[in-house]
């Protein structure tokens, strides 16, 4: 990967619309790389990394359909600290990979975009050029969790607690992306941000 990449950090809080933002700038020609995403398909029905896991977990850990449960796999793993090394093990190492192959894929002049959920939490702002940080307020999120997830509301205030806060995620931000209004506004908003992400690639 040639030096003139300019890599991006992308986070934003459950239900900020951090997701919108993300396949916005797909659209507008960045490479998009979505770890979580990348996690899911390195153990899809047929992959080395699914062999791995039953491997490991055994028959028990897949649906009837030959996919994985991530539910029972998660109950295994979760409160047993050498079985989740054992799964981040198999998993972590193959994420890499697709990872790397995606950016040796992207041009010397691309826009590399990490979408990152926990890049706060785990203090990750160093590793990027430039972060950007999708903000919506609490009550905003609360709403579009409780809409578009069906999450109650307790749920919705759980998950958000356990993440990093606002504060703690704009003080790590290059760049803010308010989403609090319409979709209309957040196409206008995306698009300036595009502009000034273009602006910073070196050459």
């Amino acid at each position: 990967m040639l030096a003139t990449v300019l890599k991006v950090g992308l986070t934003g809080g459950i239900g900020s619309g951090k997701s919108e933002v993300s396949r916005r700038l797909d659209e507008l020609g960045a490479v998009v790389i979505d770890a979580d995403k990348i996690a899911r398909e390195v153990v899809e029905p047929g992959t080395e990394g699914l062999a791995r896991v039953v491997a490991a977990f055994g028959e028990g850990v897949l649906r009837e359909d030959g996919t994985l449960n991530r539910e029972k796999l998660g109950s295994i793993v979760f409160n047993d600290p050498d079985k989740l090394a054992t799964l981040n093990g198999i998993v972590h190492p193959l994420v890499g990979e697709r990872v790397a192959e995606l950016q040796s894929q992207a041009a010397g002049d691309a826009i590399v975009v990490y979408d990152v959920p926990l890049l706060a939490e785990n203090k990750l702002a160093p590793m990027y050029d430039v972060v950007i940080v999708v903000d919506a307020g609490d009550e905003t999120r609360i709403r579009r969790l409780r809409e578009h997830r069906g999450m109650a509301e307790a749920e919705a205030r759980s998950r958000m607690a356990a993440q990093a806060s606002r504060e703690e995620r704009l003080a790590v931000a290059d760049i803010v992306i308010v989403n609090e209004d319409t979709l209309e506004e957040l196409d206008a908003r995306v698009r300036e941000v595009w502009e000034e992400l273009t602006a910073r690639v070196p050459g």
